[in-house]
This record gives structure tokens, C-alpha cells and sequence, in this order.
């Protein structure tokens, strides 16, 4: 039985990408989001492998370790899903379990509704289910929330790029306390939105202290990453935001499809993304959780087969690494209740 955690590249759909492996078993692959890698799933590989299932983590394309492809347009959600697919049958299996957090879970969303034959069930961590697109277009958030608002920010090509690559390991130490449950800087989630002439990082002050779930190394580990694609280090992860009005043109097509399988939503309620409204600027992501049992919910309207949203109290944005052993309870539990309780 694999008991080590392991590293090792493939090569799938075009891409090279960096992986993280662990266990036997049916597959899990865990996706990460913006701007993070395999990395943030430290907490949950050991859990699910001890429990009989193969744990494979890889560091997306265009993040950490992974090849960044340099054409904008190969980041689009039919990309970031084949990358998926292909990543199912390079490690030779037929289907896989997928969890994904932030943009991760946009990708687990829209694979497990584009091919069901492959995802036998899903999770998404922090972003609930949006289709087609996966994300709000930048056309509609500026309405929103202003030119300001993040998203915005990040459609320019080099500004963001040149701002988190100045300083790595201070462009995560910012943005993982900035975005957390544990943020001194505010007591309500609200949309991010970046000060008047200034950065995304200067509205999250630097903190002199770290919450209990995130050290110093984590922050370095994260940045040694990241830092051997210089000042391109971020490019590829802002890539994904550049491709959102692109992902809702591409996926038109498939507008009323929903989401077949057995699925998961968990978020924390200090998230910032339960501050944000969906596509048609209805009610914010807080008040549908608030009555997600209700009939007509958005949320049960694209997966009729999801199990009750997971919130979790005092959690922020980083949600498996802020609560991984709620986490790591939430997705056994579903994962049994998919599999049976029976552990390898």
C-alpha cells in the first residue's frame, strides 16, 4: 500500500504537470485554486488515504510546479477540464471523485457536468455551483461591484502579474491572512475590492502574526513554487480570470444542463465569496445557504443530487486549510455515503 506522500510529473492534454499522490483505491483528485497548488491540500491526503483512496493533487496549469503555457486563450474552462480528464485516464483509471476549492471547484463543477461518465461525484469548496461559465463575467461584476472589484483588476495584462511577483513570499503571506476567517481587518465578508490607486495587496495590510493554521513554512513553500517562473510567476494563474467572459461564450451550449452526480458544497460563512451575488445579481451566496433547503434554490436547481451545504463557523476563504479536520470530516462522510463506510 503507498503510504508516502509522492511527487511526480505527467503529461496530459497538451501540458506537463507536477502532481502529489498518496494512497490505493478509487480516485480523489483534489483541485486547487487561485493562487495556491497541491500545497493546500497538505492536511487532507493522509485522511483520505488512510480511509482506502487514492489521493492525487496536481499543481494546475499555469500554477507552482506545473508547465504555464503562454497564450492567454489556453486557459479556458474546456482546457482546464480536459486537463482533468485526461489526468483520470493517464493514471489509468476510469472515473475519480472530484473536489475542488475556489477556481478548482468551478472545474470540478463544470467537469462533473460535462462528463459524468468520468466523475462519479463532486465537491466544491468555497465557489457553489455556477454553470455554464463557472465564474460571473467581468461584464456583469462591473456592474456589480465597480471597476475596482478584483476580477476587474486582474483583466489587465502585467499589472497584477508585476504586483504579487515583487515579493512571493509577502504576496502569500498578505493574501492567505487577507482572505481568511482570521482577518483583522474587517468583521463581515465583503466583495474584494482593490483601494483607488493602489494594489490588490495594499487592502490587505501585512500581519505581524499568523493565524494558528498557517506558518511560516507553508508561506515559503508555497513561494519556492512559484518563484522559478520569476516574473511570470503569477502570470498563468491570472491567466484563468482573463478566460471567464471567454468560458461563458465557450459553454453556451450548454446553459440548463445540470450537474448528475452525487455532490458537496462546504464553505466557511466568513468567506468573501458568500458576499457576492450571482450571474443574474440575485441574492448573495450567504442567503441562499441560509435557505438552501428551500425549493428553487439555484444551488438545487443545477445539482438536484447535493447533499446539504457544509458551513462552517469562523471559516474564511482558505477553506480546507483553515478547518481541515471539518473538512476532512465533511468529505469522508460523503465519500462513504457514496462508497459505504468500509476503509482498506
Amino acid at each position: 500500500m503507498q503510504n508516502a506522500l509522492m511527487h511526480r510529473f505527467v503529461d496530459v492534454n497538451g501540458v506537463r504537470l507536477h502532481i502529489a499522490e498518496q494512497g490505493e483505491g478509487p480516485l480523489v483528485l483534489l483541485l486547487h485554486g487561485w493562487p495556491e497548488s497541491w500545497y493546500s491540500w497538505r492536511h487532507q491526503f493522509g485522511a483520505l488515504a488512510a480511509a482506502g483512496y487514492r489521493v492525487v493533487a496536481p499543481d494546475q496549469r499555469g500554477y507552482a510546479r506545473s508547465e504555464q503555457p503562454s497564450d492567454v486563450a489556453s486557459y479556458t474552462l474546456l482546457h482546464l477540464v480536459g486537463d482533468v480528464i485526461a489526468l483520470i485516464e493517464e493514471l489509468g483509471e476510469e472515473r475519480a471523485v472530484l473536489v475542488g476549492h475556489d477556481w478548482g471547484a468551478p472545474v470540478a463543477w463544470t467537469a462533473a457536468m460535462m462528463r459524468p461518465d468520468k466523475v462519479r461525484a463532486v465537491a466544491g469548496l468555497s465557489i457553489p455551483p455556477i454553470l455554464p461559465g463557472g465564474m460571473v463575467p467581468p461584464s456583469t461584476t462591473r456592474t456589480l461591484y465597480g471597476e475596482n472589484f478584483y476580477q476587474v483588476y486582474f483583466q489587465q495584462p502585467g499589472v497584477a502579474d508585476a504586483e504579487f511577483a515583487k515579493d512571493i513570499p509577502e504576496s502569500f503571506r498578505r493574501l492567505l491572512v487577507g482572505a481568511s476567517g482570521d482577518n483583522p481587518y474587517f468583521d463581515e465578508p465583503r466583495p474584494l475590492v482593490v483601494p483607488d490607486g493602489l494594489g490588490l495587496l495594499d487592502a490587505m495590510p501585512s500581519s505581524p502574526e499568523l493565524p494558528v493554521w498557517l506558518t511560516e513554512e507553508d508561506i515559503l513553500t508555497y513561494a519556492e513554487d512559484f518563484a522559478p517562473h520569476g516574473e511570470q510567476a503569477f502570470t498563468g494563474a491570472f491567466n484563468w480570470y482573463r478566460n471567464i467572459e471567454r468560458n461563458n461564450e465557450l459553454l453556451a451550449a450548454f446553459r440548463g444542463r445540470t450537474i448528475d452526480v452525487p455532490a458537496l458544497y462546504v464553505v466557511g460563512d466568513r468567506d468573501m465569496v458568500t458576499s457576492l451575488r450571482g450571474p443574474d445579481g440575485g441574492p448573495p451566496v450567504g442567503d441562499l445557504l441560509r435557505g438552501a433547503a428551500g425549493p428553487g434554490n439555484p444551488m438545487s436547481t443545477i445539482a438536484p443530487h447535493m447533499r446539504a451545504p457544509v458551513v462552517l463557523p469562523g471559516c474564511g476563504h482558505w477553506t480546507q486549510q483553515e478547518r481541515p479536520a471539518e473538512v476532512n470530516t465533511a468529505l469522508l462522510d460523503f465519500l462513504a455515503g457514496i462508497d459505504g463506510p468500509a476503509s482498506r
